[in-house]
């Protein structure tokens, strides 16, 4: 047997052993050559709403007993928070807040359904949003609810109720699992990914799917209820600002953050799940007000991971340290963000967690017309403090299809850099993203492409590649590895300290077949983190 042919033996013997199908690429073959799946004609790109008279979107509650129930992390796999809601939301010209003080905020919980020996107590709000124009109908919210359990074990089944029990007003008994002890040999089963979510009938195609798929762990990167797309009476609009071109601020109906924690229960009540803020979460209200709804209705670990924003946070699930960001606060190097981030990539041992994931709503490398180099000018002040500290994969969303990219670095192809992918296919009302800003006529003017809120102009040409001198490629761009526009979601399994399998699934294909499948392949000798210079 000669050398190279004994080699590759070993290596197929190591490889089954870490439990890695030999079959599936690995990013170690590429960098790929660019694929694009010509889009499927038969299949219904825009999606239809669920009707508020959908038994999923109604209230099943009486009184003031617990709905909208959920589960998200704290920082570390010792502690959760459980949110949930009490009481009825109002929606009429004069409103009369809930006061939370008349409902406690409990939870017992413990291992064993009865008895659940351990108690905790949380705190509780109220929020409304407000407009300062006649005709325009106001909103309050019923009070929400969080509590931080602490002193979990790891990897551990817990039963919970929550609820007021002097009413008495409590829940039905559910559970969750805790996440695994951090280090390098132990990870999450699977961690699901999906964006640009809403409440169509295809949003309930990628949650059943979803759910099927037995996720340990829900990521949602940004658009949650897509609240904004509606009057505050109610009247939808594909096109906003098409159709109401004439009201005096962009309204949001927000019983549909109702309809969508309710929609949700049945997964996240059970299965935790981490927010990313987007767009459509942003509402502006009266006193320029915005992301009242997001930033009150979740429990975000920012705190618990040293940062003074739920907008950007971090958590560590097994051996994976999750950097959340946000795309739509300050970024640039002198904001706390920027700084915040600095700090917690600093303190990240890869020793203990040897992956490293990013994740924030509007993409840096999409292909895609829709959103075309709309966050270009976060790209310029993160993308080299991301690179130097070796993160592994970036999540995104908000462009309403599929893309993973190829390793790269400034827009080029990088051995050491990240793999980006956007998975903003959830389902939600809005048209599918289906031409590309590299095919004939389709790219878009540079003053069009800063995203509205943030502001800001950063975009610049390429200077080398095909794309030389231009604002977009004339091909698919070679960053680009595969690209298709079909609603879906993503899986990833984490094997061990140096591969991962990245699984896309498509609504429209059986719950045992992968639409895009990879295994994403760390080297840590080749690629040092080497972040000195930045600090």
């Amino acid at each position: 047997m000669g050398f190279y042919s004994g080699v590759a033996v070993v290596v197929l013997v190591i490889l089954n052993l870490l439990d890695v199908n030999c079959e599936i690429p690995t990013t170690l073959d590429g960098p790929f050559k660019p694929v694009t799946v010509p889009l499927d004609k038969s299949f219904r790109g825009n999606a239809i709403d669920l009707p508020d008279t959908d038994p999923r979107l109604q209230r099943s509650v009486t009184g003031l007993q617990p709905e909208q129930i959920s589960v998200s992390l704290s920082s570390t796999h010792d502690s959760v928070w459980i949110s949930w809601i009490t009481g009825e939301f109002q929606i009429c010209d004069n409103i009369k807040p809930l006061d939370p003080k008349t409902v406690a905020s409990v939870i017992h919980y413990g291992k064993l359904r009865f008895p659940m020996i351990h108690k905790a107590t949380g705190h509780s709000l109220v929020y409304s949003q407000m407009y300062p124009f006649e005709g325009l109908r106001n909103y309050t919210s019923g009070i929400i609810h969080h509590v931080r359990l602490t002193g979990l074990d790891p990897n551990t089944l817990y039963y919970y109720r929550c609820g007021d029990p002097s009413i008495p007003s409590m829940s039905d008994i559910y559970s969750f699992k805790t996440m695994p002890v951090s280090g390098p040999r132990s990870y999450p089963s699977r961690v699901a990914m999906v964006g640009d979510l809403g409440l169509t009938y295809n949003s309930s195609s990628t949650i059943n799917h979803l759910t099927r798929n037995k996720p340990d762990l829900v990521l949602m990167v940004g658009d949650l209820s897509y609240a904004n797309l509606y009057l505050t009476n109610g009247t939808s609009s594909d096109c906003y600002s098409c159709s109401f071109p004439d009201t005096p601020i962009h309204e949001t109906y927000q019983p549909r953050w109702d309809y969508w924690g309710r929609f949700m229960q049945p997964l996240v009540s059970k299965v935790p799940i981490m927010m990313v803020q987007g767009n459509h979460e942003i509402e502006l209200q009266a006193q320029n007000r915005t992301f009242a709804s997001y930033s009150s209705r979740y429990a975000f670990p920012y705190k618990e991971s040293g940062s003074s924003s739920p907008f950007y946070y971090s958590f560590n699930s097994g051996g994976i340290h999750f950097v959340v960001l946000g795309g739509y606060t300050k970024y640039c190097k002198t904001a706390d963000q920027y700084k915040w981030l600095q700090k917690d990539l600093a303190y990240v041992n890869r020793e203990v967690t040897p992956w490293l994931v990013a994740t924030w709503h509007p993409p840096w490398y999409s292909s895609y017309t829709a959103h075309y180099r709309e966050a270009e000018c976060m790209m310029v002040a993160m993308e080299d403090l991301l690179y130097s500290y070796g993160v592994d994969i970036v999540f995104n969303g908000h462009v309403h299809a599929y893309e993973r990219s190829n390793r790269v670095y400034n827009y080029t192809l990088d051995p050491c850099g990240p793999v980006y992918i956007t998975v903003g296919d959830g389902g939600n009302r809005e048209k599918m993203s289906i031409t590309h800003a590299d095919e004939p006529g389709k790219c878009p003017k540079p003053s069009s492409t800063p995203d509205a809120f943030m502001g800001g102009f950063c975009a610049y040409n390429f200077t080398s590649g095909p794309a030389a001198g231009k604002f977009c490629w004339d091909q698919q761009p070679e960053y680009s590895a595969y690209r298709e526009s079909s609603f879906g979601h993503g899986i990833l399994e984490v094997k061990n300290e140096t591969h991962a399998l990245w699984t896309w699934h498509r609504n429209q294909d059986m719950y045992n077949k992968a639409g895009d499948q990879i295994y994403i392949v760390r080297q840590p000798k080749r690629c040092p983190v080497e972040p000195e210079g930045l600090l």
